[in-house]
């Protein structure tokens, strides 16, 4: 607690230090990309790859060797403000330092063996800097730690009911016959064990559905009854009660983890009012001495200006216990921007635009015209879908598009007259609008320079990297845009919208972790798999010379760029597998060429991206639209501009209204104990 160590923890935890620190982690990560097998082709297609650049040894072993040793800086930064003792009962810290010996250890065979080893560890353990620096990211591991045992009791269920059910279609499909569809059936998707729980697991995530039943079906409509059953039973009731148990308890763990957070936050400014009493005899805190050190805390500049101000306000007396908490409580709440004022007319007539094109019906106004531009675009685009671009007449398109762009930019300055010019860039809407109409302006003047005004039979030909219909479809795409202003007049679709954006603020954490995970599996893949595709006889696919690709294989359908023989190739190809459409084909096809043994890493990436994951972005989900729903009443604030009031929302404010206040006695009772303080009274 010396002055030394103060000065190196705010100077750590500045916004400068933690920005180099994660652009540190940032650059190892994207280490993946460029070393050996390098991701640099224009396509991951065995077929049509080019031999890639791979740098030269020691490259990006000296960029790796740099931010290991920034790595062991932080380590070293961070025991020293912990001190030893505390040091010794942090598992990350210490997971962190054996991390980082294993890294050294695997980055010096690397330089001994001049980069040919088999198999590099390290590249496994990086995810972890990505981890160990994030509160957030650690608190919703725990919460999904804490969360297994109620989800492993819905996966033994699940994986009884796919084993019950493949006992039964074992017994089911034992055709006599060669020729007959019950022995199809048996042949194709029940041949034996493996084989059979593998088609009901697909048939679980319904990607082979209807394609597994219908041999049988087609003998007897009867058969339909055991994939119905066995669909209806794991499909929509356990895969579901599965997702309502992640967000139950997930709820529940991610509720009780904010508690504590809110519990320390709390005392933490109990300590420091009690610090700051001790120069006054414990009476309270003088003004001017919380003033003092608001002025060296690093907090948001808006919050702090407002906590300044009500300091003030409060003249020379002496701040209780529960007037110090208020104005702390300043820091959980919304923050609200105020729109500079706008100009001020002297002329009446000037005062009356100035109100007509400032009223919200002259927004209204602006989506109807939008609405009618969007549908003229749609007309277009039907009436000239079977026409090819270099036949089309676009004297009509070219005329419309002038006089809607001369509508935006008369609408855009009119709104600059009534707002003024800062008054107008301070919703967020109008900026969009703004910018979309100076973007519109440039293209339609840079279209009438190259081809000259509209006329009929406008076919001019192509001039420069764009014809003219490219420019138009351009300028049409970023029209659809504008389309996109008429959101915050509706009231539920302004919730979905806010709900959308909370998401994009909120979702560090969570994709943070889908990071972690993807990189990970990428790499066991890429150790696993690298090679294991091989392009076919020739350039071409086999499907149109060969009959010998099955129908619907990973040859026929010409998946030869999914695979896992660099790493940006295999985390496409993962996110194909977690979409689960078709992904029996890559269970399939990895499992002919690599081995049966493969299915086990393609079901575990299911389970952990499909199943927990997906599950847990949907419970953020609806505890984020649960959350806005509730306060439906304020919509008022939406209603017109999204911007009016505006949230600086992290995840715990969804929980914000059911967080419990700790009692004077808790915290008193917790600061009495506490190592690092002590109350003078």
């Amino acid at each position: 607690m010396d002055t030394r160590s103060m000065w190196l923890y705010r100077w750590y935890y500045s916004g400068t230090s933690q920005w180099i620190l994660s652009f540190i982690i940032f650059l190892i990560l994207s280490l993946a990309f460029i070393e050996t097998p390098s991701s640099f082709t224009s396509t991951s297609d065995i077929r049509y790859r080019t031999e890639p650049w791979n740098p030269p040894c020691g490259l990006t072993e000296g960029v790796e060797g740099l931010c290991l040793l920034a790595f062991a800086a932080d380590l070293s930064v961070k025991s020293y403000l912990v001190g030893w003792a505390q040091f010794r009962k942090s598992l990350w810290l210490l997971a962190y330092l054996v991390v980082l010996v294993a890294s050294f250890l695997d980055w010096m065979v690397s330089l001994g063996l001049v980069c040919q080893e088999p198999l590099r560890l390290r590249r496994l353990l990086r995810p972890f800097f990505l981890l160990q620096n994030s509160s957030m990211m650690k608190k919703t591991l725990k919460c999904i730690r804490w969360s297994l045992p109620e989800m492993a009791s819905v996966a033994l269920l699940l994986a009884l009911h796919l084993c019950v059910f493949t006992m039964f279609g074992m017994l089911l499909f034992t055709g006599e016959k060669q020729d007959d569809r019950q022995d199809r059936e048996r042949l194709t998707y029940f041949r034996n064990l493996p084989e059979a729980l593998t088609s009901l697991l697909v048939l679980l995530t319904t990607a082979n559905n209807p394609d597994v039943m219908v041999p049988a079906y087609s003998k007897n409509r009867a058969y339909a009854i055991f994939f119905i059953a066995f669909t209806l039973i794991g499909s929509l009731f356990l895969m579901n009660l599965l997702t309502a148990i992640i967000y139950n308890q997930f709820r529940g763990y991610l509720l009780k983890s904010f508690q504590a957070s809110l519990f320390r936050r709390r005392l933490g400014t109990r300590a420091a009012y009690e610090v700051l009493s001790s120069t006054s005899g414990g009476a309270g805190v003088r003004a001017q001495d919380l003033l003092q050190v608001l002025r060296r805390v690093q907090v948001d500049g808006t919050r702090k200006q407002v906590v300044m101000e009500r300091v003030r306000s409060h003249g020379s007396g002496l701040l209780s216990a529960d007037e110090f908490q208020k104005l702390f409580n300043e820091f959980d709440k919304r923050v609200t921007k105020e729109h500079p004022p706008p100009p001020e007319y002297r002329s009446p007539f000037l005062q009356t635009a100035q109100f007509l094109f400032g009223h919200r019906y002259f927004d209204y106004l602006g989506n109807l015209i939008v609405l009618m531009n969007l549908v003229s675009i749609c007309v277009f685009l039907a009436i000239d879908a079977d026409i090819l671009p270099r036949d089309r007449d676009d004297f009509i398109l070219g005329i419309f598009n002038c006089v809607f762009v001369l509508y935006y930019l008369a609408e855009m300055l009119l709104k600059v007259f009534a707002l003024g010019l800062l008054g107008y860039l301070s919703y967020p809407s109008n900026a969009f609008d703004g910018l979309l109409t100076v973007v519109l302006l440039v293209l339609e003047i840079s279209t009438l320079a190259v081809y000259g005004f509209p006329h009929q039979g406008w076919k001019p030909e192509m001039k420069g990297l764009l014809s003219l219909w490219d420019m138009v479809r351009l300028a049409n795409m970023l029209i659809v845009f504008r389309f996109l202003r008429i959101i915050p007049s509706m009231k539920l679709m302004a919730v979905v919208a806010s709900t959308i954006l909370d998401l994009i603020r909120n979702m560090r954490a969570f994709g943070g972790i889908l990071v972690v995970v993807y990189y990970v599996f990428a790499i066991i893949g890429l150790n696993l798999f690298r090679g294991v595709i091989v392009a076919p006889p020739g350039n071409g696919s086999l499907a149109p010379d060969n009959g010998s690709a099955p129908c619907g294989s990973y040859e026929q359908l010409e998946y030869w760029a999914n695979n896992f023989d660099d790493f940006a190739a295999a985390l496409v190809t993962l996110w194909n597998v977690m979409v689960v459409n078709n992904w029996q084909v890559f269970l399939d096809a990895y499992q002919r060429l690599s081995g049966p043994w493969s299915k086990i890493y393609f079901v575990l990436w299911w389970l952990l991206s499909s199943v927990i994951w997906v599950n847990l972005f949907l419970a953020l989900i609806l505890e984020n639209f649960l959350h806005k729903w509730d306060r439906r009443g304020h919509l008022h604030s939406l209603s017109g501009d999204l911007e009016a009031s505006y949230e600086t929302n992290a995840v715990d404010l969804l929980f914000r209204e059911v967080l419990e206040e700790p009692t004077e006695e808790e915290l008193m009772e917790k600061l009495k104990h506490h190592p690092h303080l002590q109350l003078c009274r």
